[in-house]
């Protein structure tokens, strides 16, 4: 078994998580002229607060929000794991009342029908289906339009918050078009360069990879800060920025989990909120996209631990959305998945149980535990830090010969992309994450992504377009429709 991001560089770091750029000239989009935009009614669920939206049938300002490898069940692992145990009626998460549907995530590739993240991007940023690991652009190579770069030309402000890096595939397909994910250095350069009315395309970047950012990739940083853009590394800068566009770059590639973060380093809602405050600042409306990157970090490598908090990490930033809405009428909240990744199972073996509480003990994730031990720290200090259930000793033995065997490799002039180093270090976490697998009866099938529909989520105006199972790419034909009304009126007076 092997964990190697697909379409990215395998480093050690990937392996624990899993030539020419394009132009932008001729960039088309689809739109789905004939769906109604009938909403009266916002359906049985949320009745109560659809009614304050008065005749507001169109959003001025949208935020996409993206759960990263989240099927459906993780959205009902969560649910057990915010109860307590033993509970013989399970109180609904913050997504459960918005529930409007699913959508359908295979892409267009002719060798794999199961997607990753660039083409399911791809597919909810453009309206295209496209192959695997292509950045918004056809089957064909050819760039496709963005509902980011629509709604900047339109003169609304745009924003892009994730929990990985700022180049990585979701946050990418909003605002640059390219062949390959892998092109990062390319990437980030389009995020500069490329303009729409003289402007650059967004104007609110959150995230990790400050390394595609810096001096080895043009200081690109200190461009964007001769433009007028904030320059931000931690929550205090974030906290303090004055500038309606902001650059942060808080960690050198991902994000640490929540669970794993400094206090120093902003949390996903804390960075929702830095972007909300300054996009709603402009009378046009705006839109932003909200990703929790790191559910899938963490699922790809089987992370029970790390899963669980980043769902509680998107749970809070889409209840602070939803909170925003209910205060701006004109605000549509959207929520998705580009696709699951990992195969979870609620239990496994033969008794019919999951035990989230274990996973509530737990002080650091399977991940970070890895990250340590590679860097050469002491294997058993390390789970005394990180475990909070009992680890057995015959398990830290092997956890013991997994970090020995992999420091070894090295020596022997293997480097971190060396395969066997990929499949020793895949070896190692397997070993320190077995013990809390087995501890809640956490099942899994794949390391990889799996084909099955997502739960969609929405709410305020234009919700109700979302109902149903639809293909993943009916999302941006939906935002393409809203801004193609071009409501700059303030909606929030009835």
């Amino acid at each position: 078994m092997r964990l190697i991001n697909k379409f990215g560089k395998t480093t050690i770091a990937t392996s624990m998580v899993a030539a020419t750029i394009l132009g932008v000239a001729n960039v088309s989009f689809a739109s789905d002229s004939s769906a109604s935009l009938d909403e009266n009614a916002q359906g049985q669920q949320g009745q109560d607060r659809a009614i304050a939206f008065g005749n507001t049938k169109n959003p001025k300002n949208v935020i996409f929000m993206v759960s990263d490898g989240m099927g459906p069940s993780f959205n009902t692992a969560y649910r057990y794991y915010k109860n307590k145990s033993g509970a013989k009626t399970l109180k609904p998460t913050a997504f459960d009342k918005y529930l409007k549907g699913t959508n359908r995530t295979y892409p267009n590739d002719p060798k794999e029908n199961v997607t990753d993240s660039a083409a399911g991007g791809t597919a909810f940023a453009t309206g295209h289906k496209t192959y695997n690991g292509a950045i918004s652009v056809d089957t064909n190579k050819k760039p496709v339009k963005s509902v980011l770069e629509q709604a900047k030309e339109q003169g609304k402000s745009t924003g892009l918050v994730i929990t990985a890096e700022l180049t990585d595939a979701t946050p990418s397909v909003y605002a640059a078009h390219i062949d390959s994910r892998d092109k990062k250095d390319d990437i980030a350069q389009q995020f500069y360069k490329d303009r729409i009315n003289g402007q650059h395309k967004v104007d609110v970047m959150l995230g990790g990879g400050s390394k595609y950012f810096g001096k080895n990739n043009g200081n690109l940083d200190k461009k964007f800060k001769r433009d007028g853009y904030d320059l931000v590394s931690n929550k205090s800068e974030l906290n303090n920025s004055q500038s309606n566009k902001v650059l942060g770059t808080f960690s050198e590639k991902d994000m640490p989990l929540q669970i794993d973060a400094p206090k120093s380093n902003p949390l996903l809602v804390d960075m929702e909120n830095s972007a909300l405050n300054k996009l709603s600042k402009n009378n046009k409306g705006f839109f932003l996209m909200v990703e929790g990157a790191s559910i899938d970090k963490a699922a790809h490598p089987n992370d029970i631990t790390g899963v669980m908090s980043e769902m509680s990490g998107f749970e809070t930033a889409f209840d602070n959305a939803i909170n925003y809405a209910e205060t701006h009428k004109d605000t549509l909240v959207v929520a998705t998945a580009d696709h699951s990744t990992g195969g979870l199972s609620i239990a496994k073996g033969k008794d019919y149980k999951w035990n989230p509480e274990a996973i509530h003990k737990m002080k650091h994730s399977g991940m970070y535990m890895t990250k340590q031990i590679v860097a050469g720290k002491d294997p058993e200090k390390v789970i005394n830090e990180g475990y909070g259930i009992n680890f057995p000793s015959q398990q830290l033995d092997k956890v013991k010969e997994a970090a020995k065997e992999l420091h070894k490799l090295p020596k022997e002039g293997k480097g971190e992309k060396d395969e066997k180093v990929v499949a020793q270090t895949t070896k190692l976490q397997n070993a320190i994450q077995k013990p809390i697998n087995d501890e809640s009866h956490t099942g899994w099938t794949t390391n990889g992504h799996t084909g099955v529909d997502v739960n969609t989520y929405a709410y305020g105006p234009g919700s109700s377009k979302f109902k149903g199972n639809m293909e993943n790419t009916q999302s941006a034909k939906n935002i393409f429709d809203f801004f193609k009304k071009d409501i700059t009126s303030n909606q929030n007076q009835q």
